[in-house]
C-alpha cells in the first residue's frame, strides 16, 4: 500500500535520509513564526481528521492540529493508536471516525494525511466522497514504485504485508473525487519526491515545499500552506497562491527536475 508498482524510482539517497534530522529545526521554526502563521484567514470551524505516518501515532500531529484549532478548526486525530499498517479493523475505524464526524457536525469533514496517511485520506475519499470536503497529503507516496520508499522494509515489518497493495492502491492512484491537495519536497529524504506528484487538474494541484519527511507535519510553510487550503469554502476551490511568498518558500513545483 505504499505507492503502486510503475516505472522504477530510486528511493531518496542515503544523504538526503540523513538529513532528515533537521526535522528538529523545522518544527523550532515553526513555534518561532507562530505569530505570522496567524496571517491566514480563520477557518469555519468544520471538522478535519488528521492522519499520522507509519508507525506514528496521534501525537506525531499534535502541534499541526493545535495550530488548526487555533485557527477555527475542530481538528481531530485518528484514535486509532501507531500506524503499523492497514492491519485488522484499521479500514473500519477511519471509516467509523470519519462517519461520526460528519454525523455530529453536519458537515463535511476535510482530511490530512501524513505520508502513509495521505494515502488513508486518499482510499477514505474514493470510497466516500459524500462524507469528504478535501484532501491534502504531506510527502504520501500515491504512485510510481512500491519501493521507492526508505521505509517500505518496515512497512513490510510492522503490517505484516506487502508493499505492494494493487487492490486498495485502483482506490488510491486516481485524484479523489474532491479537493486535493499533494504537498511535497524534493529534499524529502524518506519518500521519493516524485510518487507525491498529483496530476494537476480542476480541483487538484500540488505545493511544493522545501522540507524534510519528518517534519512536515511541522514545519511553517506546510502550516501556512494547509491553513490557506482549509479556509476556502466550499464549491469555490482555487490553486494555492504562491506568488506571496516567493521560491525560495513554495518552489514552482512544475520546474524541471
Amino acid at each position: 500500500m505504499m505507492a503502486a508498482t510503475q516505472d522504477p524510482v530510486d528511493p531518496p539517497s542515503r544523504l538526503l535520509l540523513l538529513a532528515e534530522g533537521r526535522a528538529l529545526w523545522e518544527a523550532g521554526a515553526a513555534l518561532a513564526l507562530w505569530p505570522l502563521l496567524q496571517l491566514t484567514p480563520r477557518g469555519d470551524g468544520h471538522p478535519v481528521l488528521v492522519l499520522p505516518g507509519l508507525v506514528a501515532s496521534d501525537m506525531s500531529t499534535k502541534l499541526l492540529r493545535r495550530y488548526l484549532e487555533g485557527r477555527g478548526y475542530d481538528a481531530h486525530g485518528w484514535g486509532l493508536g501507531r500506524n503499523f499498517g492497514p492491519r485488522d479493523g484499521i479500514e473500519d475505524g477511519m471509516i467509523a471516525k470519519l462517519d461520526a464526524l460528519h454525523a455530529e457536525s453536519g458537515r463535511k469533514v476535510s482530511l490530512i494525511g501524513w505520508s502513509l496517511g495521505g494515502v488513508y485520506a486518499r482510499l477514505l475519499a474514493a470510497r466516500h466522497p459524500q462524507w469528504v470536503r478535501s484532501v491534502v497529503t504531506l510527502g504520501s507516496p500515491f504512485t510510481g514504485s512500491s519501493r521507492a520508499t526508505n521505509a517500505w522494509r518496515i512497512y513490510e515489518g510492522v503490517s505484516g504485508q506487502s508493499s505492494e497493495d494493487p487492490r486498495r492502491m485502483k482506490h488510491v492512484r486516481p485524484t479523489p473525487p474532491v479537493p486535493t491537495t499533494s504537498i511535497f519536497s524534493r529534499s524529502d529524504g524518506v519518500v521519493a519526491w516524485r510518487c507525491s506528484v498529483e496530476e494537476p487538474g480542476p480541483q487538484s494541484e500540488n505545493i511544493e515545499v522545501i522540507a524534510s519527511h519528518l517534519g512536515l507535519g511541522a514545519h511553517p510553510a506546510v502550516l501556512y500552506a494547509l491553513a490557506d487550503r482549509l479556509a476556502q469554502q466550499e464549491g469555490q476551490w482555487k490553486p494555492f497562491d504562491r506568488k506571496l511568498w516567493g521560491p525560495l518558500v513554495y518552489p514552482d513545483p512544475g520546474r524541471p527536475e
